[in-house]
């Protein structure tokens, strides 16, 4: 008896030094270095800019310089159909301070250019012409009726997403980066061969 209860206090003692003293699995990784990329990650400080959106929580008002959230989800979401406040989308302009896809300032991350491709070119086209590799009949965005919506309103679009198109806000998320992709599509309107924009642009609520 005595012999057992012998070993039961060893068994026990093991445990706890083995919980108690030995470093957990865990603890290796701090002892790994970072890589060098990884401190542009996006997930290492995600709000260490104003320019990342942060949608305001219903029946809130944001404060600071927080790009607040004009988008509705249509009653047909599970179906992918996408709708956002026209008449706010129109009014929408871009802030002071943030930068355009030419502009060669540090808060633009990714070039819009670089952007369209990986994100839009597949169904609008390399050129924005609609000629994508996926044929799910998305707009050109050369012609003079996309030429004439407000840059808002192409801003919302890749947000929220349009009719059939869904949002791209949580694949870019900086403020930066989405008016890059306007910026770049804009160049492709004034490109070689693309349709002339309008003189005077007219409202996106018309579509």
């Amino acid at each position: 008896m005595r012999k057992l209860l012998l070993v039961l206090l060893m068994g026990t003692s093991g445990c706890n030094w083995w919980y108690n003293e030995v470093p957990s699995p865990d603890d290796l990784m701090h002892a790994v270095p970072w890589f060098d990329h990884m401190i542009t990650s996006k997930a290492v400080h995600p709000y260490q800019f104003d320019t990342v959106p942060r949608n305001t929580v219903p029946g809130t008002v944001p404060l600071g310089d927080i790009e607040a959230d004009w988008g509705t989800t249509g009653a047909m979401a599970a179906m992918t159909i996408y709708s956002f406040d026209v008449a706010q989308a129109d009014a929408h302009v871009r802030p002071a301070g943030v930068a355009g896809a030419g502009a060669a300032v540090p808060g633009v991350v990714r070039a819009g250019g670089e952007l369209y491709q990986t994100f839009c070119s597949v169904c609008h086209g390399p050129a924005g012409n609609g000629q994508g590799l996926v044929k799910v009949g998305a707009p050109a965005l050369n012609t003079v009726r996309v030429a004439g919506y407000t840059d808002g309103f192409l801003y919302s679009i890749v947000r929220y997403g349009r009719n059939l198109m869904p949002p791209y806000g949580d694949k870019i998320v900086r403020r930066d980066e989405r008016w890059a992709v306007v910026d770049y599509v804009r160049s492709l309107q004034g490109a070689p061969g693309a349709v002339t924009p309008v003189a005077t642009p007219a409202t996106g609520g018309t579509n």
